[in-house]
């Protein structure tokens, strides 16, 4: 089982890593490949400052199981949306058994076309982004991922850990997804509340 993260400069860090953990705990028949252009040498820095190493580009990367697209700094996005070598990898993952995108990742996802007739979210800021795509459906509230056939997408940034337990639950089964969540002692319970409003405009560019 192979999932690929294609990223790039400024791509939001636990877009990568909290995910990358939590996969890696279905154990050694699961293999998360880091896919970046070679122009980057297989470094990446976060938008945090946070910086790994890619350990494939998008000519040797391995045929796909789930295709997995991290969000980013919206200037990153925009440079993303404008590279035809990265916007052409998501598209040639057309076939892989799942397509997942979180966060802001979600805007390149539909941006690809690998969105168009699906229920979708992304980052509750970034959703008015998504009028820019008409063939795409977008999911009401902020729901912390939508499932609709095999496209799992999820909201802003932490949402990628629920997102994450479910693509396990349907890769493997329920009780592996449960397994993972007692090892991670994943049980949020935060010590502060907020809510979320509807976002008027999108960050990058006029909607």
């Amino acid at each position: 089982m192979i999932i690929g993260m294609p990223v790039y400069p400024d791509v939001d860090l636990l877009d990568v890593t909290g995910p990358h953990e939590i996969f890696k705990w279905m154990g050694d028949e699961v293999t998360v490949e880091l896919i970046a252009d070679k122009v980057n040498e297989g470094c990446i820095t976060t938008r945090d400052g946070f910086t790994f190493k890619a350990n494939k580009t998008f000519e040797n990367a391995s045929k796909l199981d789930v295709l997995w697209v991290p969000g980013g700094d919206p200037d990153a996005l925009n440079r993303q949306l404008a590279n035809t070598d990265y916007m052409n990898f998501l598209k040639r993952q057309a076939d892989a058994r799942y397509i997942c995108s979180v966060c802001e990742g979600g805007v390149l996802l539909a941006a690809s076309g690998l969105a168009d007739g699906y229920l979708m979210t992304t980052h509750w800021a970034f959703v008015p982004c998504l009028a820019k795509f008409p063939n795409v459906k977008v999911a009401q509230g902020f729901p912390r991922f939508v499932l609709d056939r095999n496209r799992l997408t999820g909201g802003g940034i932490s949402s990628g850990l629920d997102e994450a337990f479910k693509l396990v639950e349907l890769l493997t089964d329920y009780e592996t997804a449960q397994g993972i969540q007692r090892t991670t002692q994943y049980y949020p319970c935060p010590p502060v509340a907020s809510e979320l409003t509807p976002a008027t405009s999108c960050p990058l560019w006029s909607s």
